[in-house]
């Protein structure tokens, strides 16, 4: 029941959301246009080792890293061509900053499936955050929850040299938003054990079911604790997105624009 897939809600806006579609088009054209592994097909379909090195590489140059976010120092060595096992060790060529580091790794996702799960997200909650928050501000918004999520896995593991990319935790925070903003918002929802049958739910069942699923796998309860997703990057950027939603005015409700004046008609008479 903790994992349901939201689809739609009915919450219309007063705004168009460009800054959430110009998200939503970015991640698409970096995924397809940038990384070196994005062709596999949609629904399989493995690399050669090669191949895995090569993303790799590129991973480590653009990704964000624990023990380069903690220590603000990059690694001296980077993957190198595939050896039996791995890839090979060698040393770094490019120059990377740590900190630009969590901002590239918002923009790169490790599969199709990555990438349309937080699409998805972004596309059904962002345009009423946008909407509620003004273009500027939700844009600073997005990229603040998204810092402030990685930085928290990274200081969690400061050892870790695993690479962090998606941008799950910037999408967590506009959960985080959306849920403090329209808890009662109907959100259309499919149902996987119930054979992906669509329920329309209020906004606080999907989106704090959904919460409480990350907790359940950060704290270890959960099954899923041998994935490589960082499931705490999704917990803390939900939580900074409800504290930062309040810190940037939203829950001050912005008022419709005031009908214009009706026009002089001196053949109207009055009632």
């Amino acid at each position: 029941m903790l994992g349901l897939i939201p689809v739609h809600d009915q919450n219309p806006t007063r705004t168009t959301p460009i800054v959430t579609w110009l998200l939503i088009a970015i991640n698409f054209v970096v995924f397809v246009f940038f990384e070196p592994i994005a062709a596999p097909p949609l629904l399989g379909g493995g690399t050669t080792q090669a191949e895995a090195c090569q993303e790799l590489h590129f991973f480590r140059q653009w990704a964000a890293i624990p023990q380069e976010l903690t220590s603000n120092d990059p690694l001296d060595a980077t993957a190198g061509p595939p050896v039996s096992g791995g890839c090979r060790a060698v040393p770094a060529t490019y120059t990377k900053v740590p900190v630009l580091s969590v901002l590239t790794a918002m923009f790169l996702h490790g599969s199709w499936l990555h990438l349309l799960g937080n699409m998805l997200f972004l596309f059904v909650f962002g345009n009423n955050v946008e909407d509620r928050l003004g273009r500027a501000r939700y844009l600073l918004f997005y990229l603040l929850c998204g810092y402030l999520a990685t930085y928290a896995f990274a200081f969690s593991d400061a050892h870790s040299t695993e690479t962090l990319v998606g941008a799950s935790g910037a999408i967590a925070g506009v959960l985080g938003a959306y849920l403090l903003l329209f808890p009662r918002a109907r959100v259309t929802s499919l149902v996987p054990f119930l054979f992906f049958l669509p329920f329309q739910l209020p906004a606080w069942i999907v989106l704090g079911s959904w919460f409480l699923l990350q907790y359940l796998y950060a704290s270890g309860a959960g099954v899923a604790q041998e994935t490589s997703v960082a499931y705490l990057a999704h917990v803390a950027g939900f939580i900074a997105g409800m504290v930062l939603v309040i810190a940037f005015g939203g829950l001050r409700a912005r008022q419709p624009p005031a009908p214009p004046p009706p026009a002089w008609d001196p053949y109207r008479r009055p009632y």
